[in-house]
């Protein structure tokens, strides 16, 4: 417990540094870092993809999706995806060719899953960051608040008012009426950190946007955590991995983030 308090402490610091103080570029590097241990763990951790060039390239993939989103380089975003999925499937395909007598094909499908698809939602957080020049560092806050935020809301309405399991075999401690709390609690947070943004920055946040984003973030969310949960559970594993003291690795700290950031993403496109 104290090593995940005093990391999550010194954790929440280097975040605002990233966000506030440091040149883009360091929190550019530090998202695309997360997305490359994230394909590792998705793929290697859980044994999905166990040859060893397929997961190299799909983290070789994952890491050129991140630079991709750099703004020191002049890249079309279009155009890097497409190269992107066109060298992990002629680079997929050929392993499978050389490795055909023990490499399963689904290997070659997980390899898009977590080379594309993973860092390519995870990376919402610097599209949102890159967004606004002058409101992008703050409202990337939003969808951390709504993923986050809500869990803790979710946890403590489990804790006091929990008697209904929402999925007992894939989360025990789950409880229908803990979710209920996060969405509630969720919708809240957002809300509050709206307006504070709105009178203290302009930011110009619709409120209805703020309630929406805090209540289906927290529906997405759930459904994030228990999606990776899932998946830990039928390939045998506790944890993703064990990068961050007393939290796990990526996937475990960042599951419910993956599926609310890219509908933030999308609410603010609509809204700003």
């Amino acid at each position: 417990m104290k090593a995940r308090v005093l990391f999550g402490v010194f954790g929440f610091i280097f975040v605002l540094l990233a966000l506030y103080v440091f040149p883009p570029i360091v929190l550019e590097a530090v998202v695309a870092a997360l997305c490359v241990i994230a394909t590792c763990e998705v793929l290697g951790s859980t044994k999905l993809v166990h040859n060893r060039l397929e997961l190299l390239l799909a983290m070789l993939v994952s890491l050129g999706l991140a630079v991709g989103h750099f703004t020191v380089l002049p890249l079309d975003l279009t155009d890097v995806m497409q190269g992107l999925v066109l060298v992990m499937l002629v680079g997929s395909f050929a392993i499978e060719l050389k490795f055909h007598d023990s490499m399963k094909v689904s290997q070659v499908a997980w390899g898009f899953f977590g080379a594309l698809l993973v860092p390519y939602l995870l990376l919402s957080l610097l599209r949102i960051f890159q967004m606004n020049y002058h409101h992008g560092p703050f409202i990337v806050l939003l969808p951390l608040l709504a993923a986050w935020g809500a869990d803790t809301c979710a946890l403590f309405a489990g804790m006091f008012f929990g008697r209904h399991k929402l999925a007992p075999v894939v989360s025990p401690k789950k409880t229908v009426e803990g979710a209920v709390g996060g969405v509630i609690g969720g919708a809240v947070l957002v809300l509050i950190a709206a307006l504070i943004m709105n009178s203290t920055l302009k930011l110009g946040l619709p409120l209805w946007a703020a309630v929406v984003l805090g209540a289906v973030g927290a529906v997405l969310g759930e459904i994030g955590d228990l999606s990776f949960s899932i998946i830990k559970r039928q390939t045998g594993i506790k944890d993703y991995g064990h990068i961050f003291p007393g939290h796990g690795g990526v996937l475990d700290r960042f599951d419910s983030v993956i599926f609310v950031a890219p509908f933030a993403e999308f609410l603010f496109r609509i809204v700003f």
